[in-house]
């Protein structure tokens, strides 16, 4: 093999201590402070280094990054797993020559990184999903304070989060116990509808640990709704700052976003104008939101990826070539969030009754289960996704119709395919049999 990196020098990074490897040197080691990063830069400038691999540990790579970025040098960022040392021989100093080495020879992949716009968003968008997620915790605790008191609210509400479950709770805690007035909270539909099972459920028995746990689990889902609101409004800041939007509305109508909405006046405008005048909610279940996750985690270039095949393997949506002779190994493989996100979306198409995708999983999932049918459907639309976003094609969904009768059509040149090859066969054996008997 010849050497493509030369020049190079890897960085095996730890909490307390970075070691640069650079060949033909011996292993420098620096701390993990500001001055040691500045003082480790400076090391590898005076030794000529051009560029450098390092791995993805955690956090810690981060602000390294952006230092070794400033100085004007070429930063790989790889995945751990390319760079597995010999079992036995690991060590933090063997590793960053082992990295070194194999960056020279071109045998590691660079990761993606975001950047400039992306980057700062990315930060807003998953502290917002946490947020989320330490809500739905908070969520759990006031159903599990509510039954202690057994207020079977989860029997006849479709969310203790909604707004009637909210009024009630907040009732609760000022101090009503009559059913009849807790009733009144509900939405109108409910008291039409389902008064007489609201009333069942309302008629609890309450304890003062009871109502403290459920005044607790409020006060932290409210604090934690905040929080979700104060960064919206610091994506809407960022976005501002960027572009501007113009004055005339769009006269399409947008997709409903029914979980999580965020309060960004104009997102999905912005994401037009990100995306230059690309729309990726005309693909099938992809709404403002779930497209501003996708814009977040891989940013609007997406030609960074050679085709569709490097996107959706990217993604951790392509089957992996693990085999071994007969046997075929199961390896896990780091799945970037993106690729979660296209699996949310496709589990939420498998049960659409209109989509031709959805029909698609439906399908696979008859035969393999529910598993292969989301990663195969997530698959799909990744592949839609970027060819929308680089080749810009145009995407019309047709239904289920369209898809049964193109499959109809496959079906026939099938089996018109297999008649001729039978016809033929047979022309064949009655020759042959002729043959025999004569």
């Amino acid at each position: 093999m010849e050497k493509i990196h030369h020049h190079s020098a890897a960085i095996d990074i730890g909490s307390r201590n970075i070691f640069i490897g650079i060949e033909g040197e011996q292993v420098a080691v620096f701390g993990t402070f500001t001055q040691d990063f500045k003082d480790a830069v400076s090391h590898l400038l005076s030794h000529g280094i051009k560029t450098v691999a390092m791995e993805a540990t955690g956090s810690y790579w981060i602000i390294l990054y952006d230092v070794l970025q400033a100085a004007g040098l070429d930063v790989w960022l790889v995945d751990g797993r390319q760079t597995r040392q010999v079992p036995g021989r690991k060590t933090d100093v063997k590793d960053c020559q082992w990295i070194n080495q194999l960056h020279s020879y071109g045998l590691l992949n660079r990761c993606f990184v975001a950047e400039g716009l992306v980057k700062k968003l990315r930060s807003y968008q998953r502290l917002r999903e946490d947020h989320i997620r330490s809500a739905a915790m908070h969520v759990n605790h006031m159903q599990k304070a509510l039954i202690e008191m057994n207020l079977r609210l989860l029997e006849v509400l479709s969310q203790v989060q909604g707004k009637s479950g909210l009024s009630i709770i907040e009732a609760i805690l000022a101090g009503e116990r009559n059913p009849h007035a807790l009733l009144a909270y509900c939405h109108g539909s409910l008291v039409k509808n389902k008064s007489e099972e609201i009333l069942k459920a309302l008629e609890g028995y309450y304890t003062e640990t009871g109502l403290f746990s459920l005044l607790q689990a409020y006060e932290a889902y409210q604090f934690y709704q905040g929080q979700i609101l104060a960064c919206d409004k610091k994506i809407e800041e960022v976005l501002n700052q960027h572009q501007d939007l113009p004055e005339e509305k769009p006269k399409r109508k947008s997709k409903p976003v029914r979980h999580h909405k965020p309060t960004v006046d104009g997102l999905e405008e912005h994401l037009r104008l990100l995306f230059n005048g690309k729309d990726a909610t005309q693909l099938s279940g992809i709404t403002s939101y779930t497209w501003f996750q996708l814009y977040t985690e891989a940013g609007e270039d997406l030609s960074k990826w050679k085709s569709e095949k490097h996107f959706t393997s990217w993604l951790g949506l392509s089957p992996g070539q693990n085999h071994s002779g007969k046997t075929r190994r199961s390896k896990s493989k780091g799945k970037p969030k993106a690729g979660q996100i296209f699996r949310t979306i496709a589990q939420s198409l498998l049960t659409s009754k209109r989509i031709a995708l959805g029909e698609f999983g439906r399908r696979i999932r008859a035969r393999k289960g529910s598993r292969i049918a989301i990663k195969a459907v997530a698959r799909k639309l990744a592949e839609q996704y970027w060819r929308l976003m680089v080749k810009g094609k145009d995407f019309v969904e047709k239904g289920i119709e369209d898809y049964k009768n193109r499959l109809l059509a496959q079906k026939k040149k099938y089996f018109q395919k297999l008649a001729i090859e039978l016809d033929e066969k047979t022309a064949l054996m009655e020759i042959s049999h002729n043959q025999y008997v004569i």
